[in-house]
């Protein structure tokens, strides 16, 4: 397995060289040179296999053998222990048309604990083997943070650096993210949107002198090893769900997305030849991707602050991945079309490639008043209390799927870390101690205007310290 960029000059690099690139040099994303199909009977002999099996017979396709099989399977099973479900992540069945893929029973209660826990002790593994510093730096709009802090903090040889918007997260991620009190975590409340923090971080990595002389690490979804590590939950709840039905036929997936990397990993899974019907897109107000899937333009609007702020997000950083494959591995051609977007802000597609966008997707862009009326009703009917994301990806579920078809929506955060929006449904909820003890925690933070160059300042001095 090689990797190769979305805009073309960069290729053939191995796995862990494209985990320690994370954006490629050439400003692009990495993705595999050709993403493997699995054979059906293999797919059916999965079925049998622990979750951590599964990662181990996904990733073995993907990694060439670079990481020794038992050193793998070590990194897996750390990755895995902390998880309050044995089943990593459980499927839950809500009537029977509809399960619930809940992803929040890592450490930091949300389903980037799933790929983050994993990168987390990836790095170290790497740090140690080669004796290199590691400066892992990242964007949050509020639980990458966390789970990237949780995955690494500690830890020899790695420091970390997460900028999170200002007033634009909940107080729980806030709390996860500032009481960590480890030397090697450098948190920035950054004035500004997610958005502003994401680009601030791109352009840091596309300074090539800046990145080498940094040993800048990402653990945004960026970085392809997250979206991989993504995939395999995917394949489980398939899994999970035929042996509930019996029947081997294709579902659909809800997924609640802002970053377009959650939903990503669910394009790659049915690429490798898991029966996916429709990738349904789940978003809010802030609603560029569902206005893409449905007229072929990607153009972001005004900034709204929602009831899920984890998907106030305007421009998705993994589009772009998406766009290489439907534009036909067309690397120049999605060079241009990025270029065009950094200067007009605004990319259109062919109908062609809109009808094959349209053939794979379908999206719901959730309002604020749907969002909360969901909580209420699946509260009362079913006595299942979602976070706001999750109420997003099953209220859009609901609006797409067909009758007769199985739907899968992703819970991606436990209800205690957005309680604000839990309290506006007449909800009262009982917090897990883990996360009721952070409010007896100090906090440490830096707050900084939304300038590059002060960032950068905050940046050398923590890597210098």
């Amino acid at each position: 397995m090689e990797y190769i960029s979305t805009r073309g000059k960069i290729g053939s690099i191995g796995f862990i060289d494209a985990f320690m690139m994370g954006l490629a040099d050439d400003g692009g994303l990495l993705v595999p040179k050709e993403i493997p199909v699995i054979s059906e009977a293999t797919l059916k002999e999965w079925q049998s296999l622990s979750y951590q099996e599964l990662v181990l017979a996904i990733f073995s396709h993907y990694t060439n053998g670079e990481i020794p099989e038992d050193e793998l399977k070590e990194l897996v099973e750390a990755s895995y222990g902390t998880f309050r479900d044995p089943e990593v992540t459980p499927v839950r069945r809500i009537r029977e048309d509809l399960y619930l893929l809940e992803l929040f029973h890592g450490p930091t209660f949300a389903f980037k604990d799933i790929a983050l826990q994993f990168m987390g002790q990836f790095y170290s593994y790497v740090a140690k083997k080669t004796g290199k510093k590691i400066h892992i730096l990242g964007a949050t709009s509020g639980d990458t943070g966390a789970s990237a802090i949780e995955g690494v903090k500690g830890k020899e040889g790695i420091k970390i650096c997460i900028l999170h918007p200002t007033g634009k997260v909940s107080k729980v991620q806030e709390l996860q993210m500032t009481t960590v009190q480890d030397d090697n975590v450098l948190n920035l409340s950054v004035e500004g949107n997610f958005d502003d923090c994401q680009r601030m971080i791109k352009e840091l990595f596309a300074d090539l002198d800046f990145k080498s002389a940094n040993h800048l690490a990402a653990i945004n979804s960026i970085n392809f090893v997250r979206i991989l590590a993504q995939t395999v939950y995917y394949f489980y709840s398939y899994f999970q769900a035929a042996k509930s039905t019996g029947k081997w036929e294709p579902v659909n997936f809800s997924v609640p997305t802002g970053n377009f990397g959650d939903i990503f990993a669910g394009y790659v899974a049915k690429r490798m030849g898991l029966p996916v019907g429709k990738l349904i897109l789940a978003t809010n107000e802030n609603n560029i991707l569902e206005r893409f899937i449905h007229e072929g333009v990607y153009m972001p609007g005004d900034f709204r602050m929602t009831y899920s702020p984890s998907m106030d997000i305007q421009v998705a950083s993994n589009f772009e991945r998406y766009l290489y494959y439907v534009l036909n591995e067309d690397a120049a051609e999605v060079s241009r079309l990025m270029e065009q977007f950094k200067t007009e802000g605004e990319i259109s597609i062919p109908e062609d490639a809109l009808r094959k966008v349209q053939a794979e997707f379908a999206a719901h862009g959730v309002g604020g008043q749907e969002c909360l009326d969901t909580i209420s009703d699946y509260q009362a009917k079913f006595g299942y209390l979602l976070d706001p994301h999750s109420a997003c990806g099953v209220a859009a579920a609901d609006r797409c799927g067909q009758e007769g078809e199985i739907n899968i929506s992703l819970a991606t955060a436990h209800p205690a870390k957005f309680d604000e929006a839990i309290r506006l449904c007449g909800i009262e909820q009982k917090f897990p101690s883990q996360i009721a003890s952070l409010f007896d925690k100090p906090q440490r933070q830096t707050f900084v205007d939304g300038k590059l160059e002060d960032i950068t300042k905050e940046l050398i001095k923590f890597y210098r310290a």
